[in-house]
């Protein structure tokens, strides 16, 4: 038997999300990558399980739709692994980004649920990103939900997914992930080639 109420009330709450999520911050955002992009800097899309595939579409589409050069480290499974494998899986993003030179001209972009957290050791490679990150004095962006986790107290700009079910927050926040780097890449200011369709 189909479950009706479960399907009206997930598409409700992606309403109320829409109408919730703060534009301001989002216009924010788009600004801090347009000054990437105008200064030549690069992107680097960071994110765990499903977050890190996520990752991987955005990287197309600011590179094709933006033309902003733009990386994922999960991407390549041969160094990331070895790295996992040698040196650990919490260092695994931070030693990617020392190798591509992050400076000040560039962006770490985070696509995570919970944001990571120091206390429950929760997603420390993208803690350890983070700190890397803020030491080379580069931009931290992210698209996160709850609290925003560590993300949320050491980024700049951060949009926070309004958790309006406790029980669809993975969901919901992955879910907005695509919304919000859509809106980016389509966004005047970023959008430099047009779509196919």
């Amino acid at each position: 038997m189909i479950n009706n109420n479960h399907i009206s009330s997930f598409f409700e709450d992606v309403i109320e999300i829409s109408k919730n999520i703060d534009k301001k911050k989002i216009n924010n955002l788009v600004l801090a990558i347009n000054k990437i992009k105008k200064n030549k800097g690069r992107l680097f899309f960071l994110g765990v399980g499903g977050s890190a595939a996520h990752c991987s579409h955005a990287v197309n589409d600011f590179r094709k739709i933006c033309d902003i050069e733009s990386y994922c480290p999960s991407d390549n499974v041969a160094e990331l692994t070895a790295r996992i494998n040698d040196d650990g899986w919490e260092s695994s993003y931070s030693n990617w980004l020392k190798v591509s030179k992050l400076n000040s001209k560039d962006g770490i972009f985070i696509m995570s649920v919970g944001g990571g957290n120091l206390k429950k050791k929760v997603s420390m490679n993208l803690i350890k990103a983070i700190t890397y990150a803020k030491i080379k004095k580069s931009r931290i962006m992210g698209i996160v939900g709850r609290d925003g986790g560590y993300t949320k107290k050491k980024g700049n700009e951060i949009i926070i997914i309004p958790t309006i079910d406790k029980k669809k927050v993975t969901p919901h926040v992955e879910s907005f992930h695509a919304v919000v780097w859509h809106c980016l890449v389509s966004h005047p200011m970023l959008q430099t080639n047009k779509t196919k369709w």
